[in-house]
């Protein structure tokens, strides 16, 4: 993508130039708390800012056909600041906002780009052009960030897409992405979201944890992790298990980390976001329909194609629906040692989720039939959840047993108990083995895998 399609639509521009990069033009905002507004709040403040901005843009237009694939952040920025330099009449404060404004429109995402970029913001979350928030260490928080207008936030939108080939309109007016760092894009456009465009962004760890890490941070104990090491090892089935921020797909790419290099992986997700370290491994990722409403691929015809790929595991980011099916007869099939995530509130309420998706999937199959399939296939349920103090805890460890008298059968291993909250809010506890042997213990012994009987609390 060159220069002129990066840079904004300044009307005196052709008007074929990208709408996505035009810059905003706004009423001052307001100080906060006695605060100056943010770099982005003052460069869409100050007309002078402003006319100097589109000057700039003009003077870019003209002076490179550079693409934009040959130059890095750092000459892009030299590039600007050596023609905003040139404004006598600008402080070097305001020339840094310049500078920093029209980079981040050319190269990234416009006012959210130094969201995308903190590290410890986790999500980002857009309510139409005006309310932007976003998660900053477990908690929602409102940022001082806008976008000038709702076709400047519509091009934005455009612009994250471009990168999948993605498409958002009035007859696909929803869409699930990905940015080129790995992290998930929903949206949903107007009318259908009625106060205006809404994004949603989750961003991904460019390194992501692994279960030390986890245990660091109190998601997991030392005991869990390591039993979780022995059952991927092992070659147990394994679904992780809870409600949307509560951190399935961390703990699924934790878990993925144990399985041994010389094994083949396929991985199957609606939008690729998992990030396996393992050399052998395929990604397969879902495709919506085109403009004619032909080339949709489901994630169900990929698990069934998956099958012909001669994988050791598979993976599927997430079960929603008929791929249920297929899922769980790939683990009944030889394919042992095979994740994936579902969303429930409980062990017991994603087994009821499983056995209404593989309905969905119009299998005319006897509700006994289903939990036999359910119970053969699924070995171990691990449940997460997001505490009040946004922090995440893996609070359950459910063994699936099997059937009996037509219920399916469960046992808890590990239990996280919450005790309280302490001064500062934060979430007490601690988490318990239940004293109780797995019924696949004996399968773990037999993969030469060391696992004392005194993780269980014997």
């Amino acid at each position: 993508m060159d220069l002129r399609s990066r840079l904004s639509g300044h009307n005196t521009v052709r008007s074929s130039i990208n709408p996505a990069v035009r810059l905003p033009r706004e009423d001052k905002p307001k100080a906060q708390d006695g605060k100056s507004p943010s770099s982005e709040g003052l460069a869409w403040a100050n007309p002078k800012l402003n006319a100097i901005k589109a000057k700039v843009q003009d003077v870019l237009l003209e002076r490179t056909q550079d693409t934009l694939d040959k130059m890095t952040r750092v000459e892009v920025a030299s590039l600007v600041r050596n023609t905003v330099a040139q404004e006598r009449d600008l402080s070097l404060t305001e020339q840094d906002v310049v500078v920093k404004t029209l980079v981040n429109e050319i190269l990234g995402y416009g006012p959210i780009q130094p969201l995308l970029d903190d590290p410890d913001v986790s999500e980002v979350m857009i309510n139409g052009p005006e309310r932007i928030y976003v998660e900053k260490f477990g908690r929602l928080q409102k940022v001082p960030v806008q976008f000038r207008s709702p076709e400047h936030l519509k091009a934005t939108l455009e612009k994250m897409l471009a990168f999948t080939g993605r498409r958002i309109d009035d007859a696909s007016p929803m869409v699930d992405s990905r940015l080129p760092d790995g992290s998930r894009v929903n949206a949903v456009i107007h009318p259908i979201a009625v106060n205006g465009d809404s994004i949603t962004i989750r961003k991904f760890s460019k390194d992501p944890f692994t279960m030390a890490q986890l245990t660091e941070i109190g998601t997991v104990s030392d005991a869990m992790a390591r039993f979780l090491e022995a059952a991927v090892l092992g070659r147990i089935n394994i679904i992780v298990s809870g409600g949307t921020g509560s951190g399935k797909t961390t703990t699924l790419n934790a878990l993925s980390a144990f399985i041994p290099g010389n094994e083949r992986i396929v991985t199957i997700e609606d939008a690729a976001e998992l990030q396996l370290q393992q050399e052998h491994k395929v990604t397969l990722e879902a495709r919506p329909p085109n403009v004619e409403g032909r080339g949709e691929i489901t994630i169900r015809s990929l698990v069934r194609n998956a099958l012909r790929m001669r994988p050791d595991r598979i993976i599927v980011g997430e079960v929603r629906g008929g791929e249920a099916l297929d899922m769980l007869q790939a683990m009944n099939t030889g394919h042992e040692g095979s994740l994936t995530t579902a969303h429930a509130n409980s062990p017991r309420d994603c087994l009821a989720r499983l056995e209404t998706m593989v309905l969905m999937a119009g299998a005319d199959l006897p509700l006994t039939a289903i939990r036999q399939q359910v119970s053969s296939a699924i070995d171990l349920i691990v449940q997460q959840s997001r505490m009040q103090d946004g922090s995440r805890r893996i609070v359950q460890i459910t063994e699936v047993v099997g059937m009996e008298s037509g219920t399916i059968t469960t046992q808890d291993l590990f239990v996280y108990q919450q005790t309280g909250l302490d001064e500062n809010g934060r979430v007490q506890g601690s988490f318990q083995p239940q004293g109780i042997r797995p019924h696949f213990y004996d399968k773990i012994i037999r993969y030469g895998i060391d696992l004392p009987l005194s993780i269980f609390g014997w």
